[in-house]
């Protein structure tokens, strides 16, 4: 009997991509930006400034002003005057029409947003211009159609909006945050003080200058840069009436401490930790591929990325053998390539966070994998992380890395997986892959997570609920949920 041999294909030492660098020709950056307060750009009280930087090259982007306390009272006065004013007061047809306005332009200067986004985040630009543009304009056509319905959206009730929001974005989606959050709460009749991360501030800064071109009214959209004094600063004022924050579970337990006794009310989307299941009757080329985007989609720096794989035992070695394949493809390097699946890690300190639990997976004694990949001299990188034989005691399992690291477990039986899925003390999201039906529909009411993807993963859309349980926060953003955190009900 003719001995079985394994053939792998081989392309050479010359089979590579020629480069295929985006253009950046039609992006025009300042040298520094201001607040956009009361419709207008000004500068900082006392001077403050920061400086941001392209993670892939350490290069200087431009500086940003850094607001103070008085700034941010500045934006939530002219929030509350516009509120009272003007955008109150307006018919919601009206406020449909500045709403939709703002969607048409973001679509129109879709691939300025694009670059913008790759620039200051370090994701890829495939990314940035397939993805996180498109679904941000989404956003506002999607509420622009909600402003002038929201009877049909509670029906019974009378839905008045809430006033002035406070709305802390992260930055790992800058644009897509910033639309989750502005658009719901102008299409009930809401204002908005805005503060993105102080990483990635220029996109932010870029969507003010599309929302001043489009004639909003004056304060009523009112964006001011800084880090967590700033944040701090949205959050305990008290002409805030209700606070919108994506980021850490820690800053989030903050931030409920800091309203707990006050009439403010919260949208918390925190951390996650979701668990990716692979059943051994699950179309496994489809899975894997779901498995590379659920994890490695933006260098991990999601918070509903599948950074936990579950995979039935019987079919352990094929799953592995498949994604350490398809990890030795994965294009590491600048993301301004169409090329690169992988870019740069968004800073410093979050690349010495995923060094650390690198570190601390070896420690506790997974196995760990990666691809011979090299990666570029300058910028913040990291290579794509498989962590084998993990158990579900290891802190690599447990705790929230944001990045670019999968560990892998096995189980036998469905009730075991989702002992173990559930087996975290977050609960934002999940994926299952199977070709049963009633597989998934039986996970689906046993998984503690707001979103469970099946045979798909990390799809978004403008129409459906995002939000979790458990330290994964509360509230939901997107779809007709994401309209009753903006309105009062009587």
């Amino acid at each position: 009997m003719a001995k079985k041999t394994e053939t792998k294909l081989d392309f050479g030492s010359k089979w590579e991509y020629a480069a295929a660098p985006e253009s950046a020709d039609h992006v025009s950056i300042k040298e520094e930006y201001g607040l956009y307060i009361n419709g207008k750009f000004v500068k900082a009280e006392g001077g403050k400034k920061f400086a941001s930087i392209n993670p892939s090259n350490e290069q200087h982007i431009a500086y940003f002003a850094e607001a103070s306390e008085k700034d941010v009272d500045k934006a939530v006065k002219a929030a509350r005057k516009a509120y009272k004013e003007v955008w109150g007061p307006m018919a919601p047809k009206e406020r449909a029409k500045y709403i939709f306005r703002i969607a048409r332009l973001m679509q129109e200067r879709a691939r300025e947003f694009a670059v913008l986004e790759s620039i200051d985040g370090g994701k890829p630009i495939r990314e940035s211009r397939d993805v996180d543009v498109p679904i941000a304009a989404n956003h506002f056509f999607y509420y622009a159609g909600w402003a002038d319905k929201l009877e049909y959206a509670f029906p019974g009730k009378t839905a008045k909006p809430v006033g002035v929001a406070g709305q802390i974005i992260p930055w790992n989606f800058p644009l897509l945050m910033a639309a989750w959050k502005i658009a719901p709460a102008l299409a009930c009749g809401n204002t908005v003080v805005l503060k993105p991360a102080e990483t990635t501030p220029l996109s932010a800064m870029k969507l003010a200058e599309l929302i001043h071109d489009s004639g909003l009214p004056a304060g009523v959209v009112n964006i001011v840069t800084g880090a967590g004094a700033t944040g701090a600063a949205i959050v305990n004022h008290p002409g805030v009436d209700k606070v919108a924050f994506t980021g850490s579970t820690g800053v989030g337990k903050i931030i409920q401490k800091a309203i707990a006794g006050t009439n403010k009310t919260a949208t918390l989307e925190l951390g996650g930790k979701a668990a990716n299941i692979i059943f051994d009757d699950a179309p496994i080329d489809q899975a894997v591929e779901g498995i590379i985007n659920g994890i490695f989609f933006n260098q991990g720096h999601v918070c509903c990325a599948g950074s936990r794989l579950f995979v039935q035992e019987n079919v352990k070695d094929i799953v592995i053998n498949k994604l350490k394949d398809r990890l030795s493809t994965l294009i590491v390097g600048d993301p301004m390539d169409k090329n690169t699946d992988v870019g740069a890690i968004n800073s410093k300190e979050q690349l010495n966070t995923i060094n650390k639990y690198l570190k601390i997976g070896v420690e506790e004694g997974a196995e760990i994998y990666q691809p011979d990949c090299s990666l570029p001299k300058k910028g913040n990188w990291c290579k794509p992380t498989l962590f084998l034989e993990a158990s579900q005691s290891h802190r690599i399992v447990q705790e929230e890395i944001f990045g670019p690291v999968l560990t892998v477990q096995t189980f036998r039986t469905i009730d075991e997986v989702i002992d173990k899925a559930n087996n975290t003390p977050f609960g934002l999201s999940a994926g299952v892959w199977t070709d049963k039906g009633s597989k998934i529909f039986n996970l689906t009411t046993k998984l503690r997570a707001g979103v469970v993807w099946a045979n798909t993963y990390n799809k978004f859309d403008p129409t459906s609920p995002f939000g979790g349980y458990k330290e994964s926060g509360y509230g939901r953003e997107g779809g007709l949920q994401g309209l009753s955190p903006y309105v009062k009900l009587s």
